[in-house]
């Protein structure tokens, strides 16, 4: 029987990977027999879930502390990586922030730090991990992690910033895709909906947020543990070999209304 997600022997970094949706796309790729390369600003809760991984998967994996806006920390890490494996064949940019700042009342900072993260960010890893493994390689697999809010705006919440940086990764995946596609670089977008992670779970736990989500949500639900990570699976794996420059909400149907 094939395993048509079969990911032995590939090597796979993972940005944002402390805590949340970084960790549950980590496991689901060790769960396919990938090695692991965590990268975060902790390298406590990155040691942590490195170990955890290893425990639980039989798998290599290892974390680097990481500020994806430091372009020099960026470019040493993935000299690091490519020094002790000789290859990166997956990125999933996962590593995110997010303002709630009316528009009128936002300043520049707040604006600015959320681009610098969000976007610049994601770039900084896909233009490091790009030139030094995957172009020399002839091969890779790009996942950005935008969100649905860079697809539409909304009324729950005043997140200019996020929803701007958000859609500028869902059009960076595009641009990527369609530079290094003839590079053998696969880049693709996933813009996911409410899920539960240690920044969103108040929020999601409110009254008025759950009577919300259950008029703006089609499944009138937010996701489950797991509900991301086959997506990411898929584009991760060489079964995706000729999905390109797509952006995939995983959202209950929020985008479709």
């Amino acid at each position: 029987m094939k395993n048509y997600f079969d990911l032995k022997g590939q090597v796979a970094v993972v940005t944002g990977c402390s805590t949340g949706l970084g960790v549950q796309m980590a496991k689901a790729l060790a769960n396919q027999g990938a090695t692991i390369v965590a990268l975060a600003r902790r390298q406590n809760l990155l040691d942590e879930v490195t170990a955890e991984i290893s425990k639980e998967y039989g798998v290599e994996a290892v974390g680097y502390s990481c500020d994806i806006t430091d372009t020099a920390r960026v470019d040493e890490v993935v000299d690091m990586i490519m020094a002790k494996f000789g290859r990166i064949d997956i990125v999933i940019n996962n590593a995110g922030t997010g303002g709630v700042i009316p528009a009128e009342d936002m300043p520049d900072s707040t604006f600015e730090h959320e681009m610098n993260i969000d976007l610049f960010g994601t770039f900084k890893v896909a233009r490091a991990v790009a030139k030094k493994a995957m172009i020399p390689a002839g091969y890779g697999r790009i996942i950005n992690i935008a969100s649905m809010y860079g697809l539409v705006g909304n009324k729950i919440a005043p997140t200019a910033c996020y929803h701007a940086a958000k859609g500028g990764v869902v059009n960076l995946t595009r641009a990527l895709a369609a530079e290094w596609g003839q590079k053998g670089i696969n880049v693709n977008c996933i813009c996911p909906g409410y899920f539960y992670t240690p920044l969103t779970v108040d929020t999601l736990n409110s009254d008025f947020f759950k009577s919300y989500a259950a008029t703006m949500i089609p499944l009138s639900r937010y996701g489950n543990e797991g509900e991301l990570d086959t997506t990411a699976l898929f584009l991760a794996s060489p079964a995706s070999s000729y999905v390109n420059g797509v952006i995939i909400p995983v959202d209950g149907g929020y985008t479709c209304m």
